[in-house]
């Protein structure tokens, strides 16, 4: 079964939809030495993907998980490149630090030397899962199992929001916090108003990235991509459920290439939009 799906992976995917207008093209997968993926994060300066690994359970502190460095191409750079994590997550980049979801804290790695220089534990939080920097260098972390959002600012953290259904991805855009909530788009104001951006998904959104045209990629982590237009209108880009994972994606928005972490399947796909 698993080669069938790889297969029908090969080339251009196609969906029949109503209204569909986008699709992907699979460019490459990398699946060597990248055990149980979460997050893929696009660094468009350095021109390297990061790649949360949790290697482990989701939950456990046990020191396997760490960061993999991968060429845009697919190949390995650096499979080792951050380790004795726990469970990693979610991923953001900000003035060269590169903030990292997990479990219960937030590593602050210099991408430079590669250095973990801080560690920002939040006591109350079980399940941290999507991290996001706004332009002020302020962190907000996701704890999906409690259904909250964490502020940091100048390494002090406190509740931003609680009551956010199955609180997952997250990304700053524009003075506002993006927020996935169960089946749910929110775009949180800096008054905290929420305005819900577009509903209607068939899991649990886990992660989101903006086009660039007011349009956002999203991905729940059972096996669906989604476009989701400006207006709310939602467009499924692909169905694996029941076949391979698709969790937290990166997207180069400059070349429209979406870099999908597999989490069980331990793989990296590399799609073009179009």
């Amino acid at each position: 079964m698993r080669k069938k799906v790889l297969a029908l992976c090969v080339g251009l995917i196609a969906f029949t939809a109503k209204g569909q207008n986008h699709q992907l093209e699979k460019l490459w997968e990398a699946n060597e030495k990248l055990a149980v993926p979460e997050s893929v994060l696009y660094d468009g300066v350095k021109e390297v993907l990061y790649v949360s690994l949790i290697d482990g359970g989701g939950a456990e502190k046990d020191g396997k998980g760490g960061i993999a460095l991968l060429n845009t191409d697919g190949s390995i750079r650096n499979a080792t490149w951050i380790s004795g994590l726990n469970a990693p997550k979610g991923l953001a980049l900000h003035k060269g630090l590169l903030y990292i979801a997990d479990i219960d804290v937030v590593i602050v790695v210099d991408v430079v030397s590669g250095n973990v220089i801080d560690e920002i534990g939040i006591k109350e939080a079980v399940f941290l899962n999507d991290v996001t920097v706004d332009n002020e260098g302020v962190v907000y972390v996701s704890d999906t199992r409690e259904n909250k959002i964490y502020k940091i600012d100048e390494g002090n953290y406190s509740l931003y929001m609680d009551n956010v259904n199955n609180a997952n991805g997250l990304k700053w855009l524009n003075g506002s916090l993006y927020t996935l909530a169960g089946k749910e788009l929110w775009r949180i104001d800096s008054q905290k108003k929420v305005t819900i951006v577009a509903k209607g998904f068939e899991q649990a959104g886990d992660g989101i990235e903006p086009v660039g045209n007011g349009d956002f990629l999203v991905t729940c982590w059972p096996g669906l991509i989604y476009y989701v237009k400006a207006d709310g209108v939602i467009e499924k880009l692909q169905d694996v459920q029941g076949e391979m994972n698709t969790a937290d994606l990166g997207f180069n928005a400059r070349e429209r290439i979406l870099y999908i972490p597999t989490f069980n399947s331990n793989s990296v796909i590399a799609y073009k939009l179009k």
